[in-house]
């Protein structure tokens, strides 16, 4: 049976329909991902101003660094978008040359693609199973197991360049923390009252880690 329920045994073009479609159920599936982490990234931003205002440097490096996994994250997005696009697009090109071949010839492109595709967490699953319906046509070739290994890149973001910290604090606060610092341990300027505010700062640390939280579910 293949992977929507049905005889690998059909005509090339209602192969590459089925799959078509299957690259297009995922790609609005990754639109809604991308909305969500953008919904969660608007939230980021206004507790980094807020943390920006209680002179809570801390707060605002680790909320910074959140933005900048969110928008790793939507820009690999969008990069799968548009290898699946590519996807969809060689197969029906494919499917002219198959008129005078007679079958779906072998195509590297499609390969590399559906390579890179089951690497991402997000639409791992599906892209995996569609592999294996295209391997049985014909159209690319086994992937290795190890190529299935190891779908999600880890982001070191404790050794995250300084500079990229300091543009996203600089770029959220509108200047609000100096004159974009070169370095994040640079002292944020004093606000009236910042001293008072020791307290209210293990609160806030508990919604930033909330947050961390909802963005890491977004991302599995």
């Amino acid at each position: 049976m293949g992977l929507f329920g049905k005889s690998s045994d059909k005509p090339p073009r209602e192969m590459v329909n089925e799959w078509s479609t299957q690259l297009r159920k995922e790609m609005r599936g990754i639109d809604r991902q991308i909305r969500s982490i953008q919904r969660e990234e608007e939230k980021v931003k206004r507790s980094l101003k807020d943390a920006a205002k209680k002179n809570e440097r801390e707060v605002c490096v680790i909320l910074a660094k959140e933005l900048i996994r969110s928008r790793r994250a939507i820009s690999k997005l969008h990069a799968s978008k548009a290898q699946m696009n590519s996807v969809i697009m060689t197969m029906k090109n494919q499917l002219s040359l198959q008129k005078m071949s007679g079958a779906l010839q072998r195509s590297t492109e499609v390969m590399k693609a559906m390579q890179s595709l089951v690497r991402v967490p997000e639409i791992q699953a599906a892209m995996r199973e569609l592999s294996k319906e295209m391997m049985k046509a014909g159209i690319i070739e086994e992937m290795m197991d190890d190529t299935f290994e190891g779908m999600e890149d880890q982001d070191d973001l404790e050794e995250e360049a300084d500079a990229e910290i300091d543009k996203i604090l600089y770029e959220v606060t509108a200047g609000a923390l100096g004159k974009a610092p070169g370095k994040v341990m640079d002292a944020l300027p004093e606000k009236p009252g910042a001293s008072s505010v020791a307290t209210a700062s293990g609160e806030d640390e508990e919604g930033v880690e909330g947050m961390q939280a909802r963005l890491q579910a977004l991302r599995s």
